[in-house]
């Protein structure tokens, strides 16, 4: 029980990133014009984007311009699109792939294995989303803050963080947490011991009991008689026999 409630908190938590990564991936607020000095009349803000570059002047509604060649961006650029639409794609199919594998769910049947296995698989879809989605706007906030104390740029030419970058950072935290989840959750349960399961639709069958065969009686081997195994040392009796000749020395020694 308690981890179902985990999987759809990991489900929520996912959704969420999903929905927040969407939203700063179409919002044009990744750098804002930033308005440096005392004494200055704000009458214009501009906002630049992946797919397009807003106006907004005071007292009237914005005005937006959509890219017009996508060779003439900055690599940069071009490089965040691509990863933030990797990362839209990655976290919605893990999203789904999650759906299949809950116990809340009656996709897969009679087989806890496999729904651990497909949790696994879309927790670690769930985080590639999330590294996908960390990298471009972190990049973006980097360049954006070199640029910012760069002394060899003009006012007019600094911009600060877009609300968008926010966004990002927040739904990649929220995508991260849900991918741990799913991942986590199995992963400890899939490396204990197996368990036997037992399907709920399989049909009784009574055990027949099998009549018992006489035990033959084993034959009687012969019993080994113990014989003790004399050894002799020749080669110290020899030597004991050989001290006790008299020498040549010893019968001068004498006379």
């Amino acid at each position: 029980m308690a981890n179902a409630a985990l999987e759809i908190a990991g489900l929520c938590l996912t959704l969420i990133g999903l929905i927040g990564a969407s939203a700063s991936t179409g919002m044009p607020m990744w750098r804002v014009t930033a308005f440096i000095g005392e004494n200055i009349i704000v009458m214009e803000t501009r906002y630049e984007g992946l797919w397009m570059n807003c106006f907004r002047q005071a007292d009237i509604r914005m005005q937006c311009k959509v890219y017009d060649s996508l060779l003439a961006l900055p690599p940069d650029l071009q490089a965040a699109r691509g990863l933030m639409c990797c990362s839209l794609a990655l976290a919605g199919i893990g999203l789904l792939i999650s759906i299949v594998g809950m116990q809340c769910t009656a996709c897969i049947q009679d087989n806890d294995r496999a729904k651990r296995l497909v949790l696994i698989i879309a927790g670690s879809l769930i985080i590639m989303g999330c590294i996908c989605c960390i990298i471009p706007v972190s990049w973006t906030g980097h360049v954006i803050i070199r640029d910012f104390y760069n002394p060899l740029l003009i006012d007019a030419q600094r911009r600060e963080l877009g609300e968008a970058l926010y966004i990002g950072w927040v739904s990649s935290a929220f995508l991260f947490a849900g991918g741990c989840i799913f991942i986590c959750c199995n992963v400890s349960q899939d490396k204990g011991p197996d368990m036997y399961t037992y399907a709920r639709n399989t049909p009784y069958v009574a055990y027949k009991p099998q009549p018992l065969q006489p035990v033959q009686p084993l034959p009687p081997q012969p019993r080994s008689v113990y014989q003790p195994s004399v050894y002799s040392y020749p080669s110290r009796q020899a030597s004991i026999q050989f001290s006790r000749q008299p020498s040549a020395r010893s019968a001068v020694a004498y006379l």
